[in-house]
């Protein structure tokens, strides 16, 4: 496994979070192997036991209870991610080649959307894993423009509105915030003198080994335009980060400022315990992740006009598949998009 991991991390340069999705779903796989005394080469054939398994172990190894009226521990959206990185893990190692034919089954390139079929003629076809739990279509998490604006209401410093902000009017994910440099903010009207021939205030969000745990999940980087309100939050932060001593020559823009080490770089854990502290402070019913202003950026740029390459390109997505689950149209807009459609009564009336 080990070296799965190594392969995964350098070999394929994935994010150290996604390096660590794949250590935990395996370290389940080989859990569950070794309470069924299998060999994990033979459990490939077996994993729908797996999969009832892994929606009712709990991690304090007590006796799995399933049936009517038992709650599952985890949810259908884990129990298919934990899935496809021991699918992988599988596939990638040195398994048999007869266990791939337990995994994945041929199928037709006419289940997947139009727009990841490529414009070959002819039918076409690609491994579909076998095993899927049913994900229930409901609505994905988001947070509302009045929560953002009571978080902000809750912020005690010019940092914590910063972090905020860039989450709910960039879309960074929390990684890429606490990776920001202060050679990525180029808020000026005119940056060519910098070596950037972006124009606008924007920031850079690019791929760098922080120390800090921080880092940006995509390979690519890319320039996000901000807004004023973004600008004015970051000028009252510098000088709020200007008063650390310790935070002076650091080039790490979000550092510590009361809790030690003081100046160091915050971690993207600490940007979590932040909004769990706002939320409470601001008598929200529920918890704000970080994930959910994300999910809010996107919508709002969609709702503003925006167009889905655009949002593609701002949130740092390689493909538009991945874009797709940010949409969240409301009722209002869905309303609104009917009631654009000319009535034939009219038409016919004329």
């Amino acid at each position: 496994m080990d070296e799965f991991l190594r392969h995964v991390r350098f070999g394929r340069d994935q994010a150290e979070t996604t390096t660590s999705t794949y250590a935990g779903a395996m370290k389940l796989f080989l859990t569950w192997c070794g309470h069924s005394g299998r060999d994990w080469r033979e459990c490939a054939g077996r994993l729908g036991s797996f999969m009832l398994w892994l929606r009712h172990a709990r991690l304090d190894g007590g006796t799995v209870v399933a049936g009517p009226g038992c709650q599952p521990v985890r949810g259908p959206r884990r129990v298919n991610t934990v899935l496809a990185a021991v699918q992988h893990q599988v596939a990638v190692g040195n398994a048999p080649t007869a266990v791939l034919g337990m995994l994945y089954e041929m199928a037709d390139h006419r289940d997947l959307p139009v727009e990841v079929r490529g414009e070959a003629v002819g039918p076409g076809y690609y491994a579909r894993a076998r095993h899927r739990a049913a994900v229930p279509d409901e609505p994905v998490d988001r947070v509302s423009d009045e929560e953002v604006l009571a978080l902000l209401r809750a912020c005690r410093t010019a940092r914590d509105r910063l972090i905020v902000l860039l989450m709910a009017r960039a879309g960074l994910r929390r990684g890429e915030a606490a990776g920001l440099r202060r050679e990525d903010i180029h808020f000026l009207v005119d940056a060519r003198h910098l070596g950037c021939s972006v124009p606008g205030s924007h920031l850079h969000v690019v791929r760098r080994d922080n120390g800090s745990g921080a880092w940006a999940k995509s390979r690519r980087s890319r320039a996000v335009p901000v807004d004023f309100l973004l600008v004015q939050a970051f000028d009252q932060y510098a000088v709020e980060r200007a008063r650390c001593a310790e935070a002076v020559l650091g080039d790490v823009v979000l550092v510590n400022l009361a809790r030690p080490p003081v100046g160091a770089p915050m971690k993207p854990g600490a940007v979590n315990e932040l909004l769990v502290r706002l939320s409470a402070r601001a008598r929200l019913e529920r918890v704000v992740h970080p994930h959910a202003s994300r999910h809010a950026f996107a919508t709002n740029v969609v709702e503003a006009g925006g167009a889905i390459d655009e949002v593609q390109k701002l949130l740092g997505h390689a493909s538009v598949i991945s874009t797709q689950v940010y949409l969240h149209p409301s009722p209002q807009r869905l309303r609104a998009a009917v009631e654009r459609v000319g009535s034939f009564i009219e038409e016919a009336r004329r």
